[in-house]
């Protein structure tokens, strides 16, 4: 299976990513098998990186290719083929706390993008209902992504090549 990270440097060896704020998944390599959605990422984070004070920032993706059936064999895996409630539960679990650690060495499924992330944030805060907010999300375009939350994991992911991208070629 082909996978791709977007991001403002080209990853040939992957890693974990600790963030101060919370993951989808938690602590994670992130990925996606949709080349438009990682070229939009690699895109919006190399113009954020621009307005920043890094003029020079470009859109990079990379490539890997990823040994799927031999992960699922050997690996804990989680996945959400829809935005669920207990995708729903996961991504809460992990955003409200960046130390939550799961016990899955991937998680793939639905990404909590700006608007469903906005939606989220209504449940964080118990402005919405969890219900409720699945039945909004049913009416959204989510995205997937696939975390490599061990080291383990990240043994099945081969980087493959790397290129960047401009705004003509989005």
């Amino acid at each position: 299976m082909k996978l791709y990270h977007g991001s403002i440097v080209n990853v040939s060896s992957p890693m974990l990513i600790y963030s101060g704020k919370g993951r989808d998944f938690g602590t994670a390599f992130y990925t996606t098998n949709l080349q438009s959605q990682a070229e939009r990422w690699a895109w919006r984070h190399a113009k954020i990186s621009r307005l920043n004070g890094q003029p020079d920032a470009k859109a990079i993706i990379s490539v890997y290719d990823f040994d799927d059936v031999s992960a699922h064999n050997e690996l804990k895996w989680l996945d959400f083929p829809e935005a669920n409630i207990e995708w729903l539960e996961m991504v809460l679990k992990c955003r409200g706390n960046v130390d939550f650690v799961h016990g899955y060495d991937i998680v793939s499924g639905k990404i909590a993008n700006d608007s469903v992330g906005r939606t989220i944030s209504y449940v964080q805060q118990g402005i919405m209902r969890k219900e409720d907010a699945l039945e909004r999300l049913k009416y959204q375009r989510i995205n997937n992504q696939i975390a490599f939350c061990t080291n383990d994991a990240l043994r099945f992911l081969k980087y493959q090549i790397h290129y960047e991208i401009t705004q003509e070629t989005l």
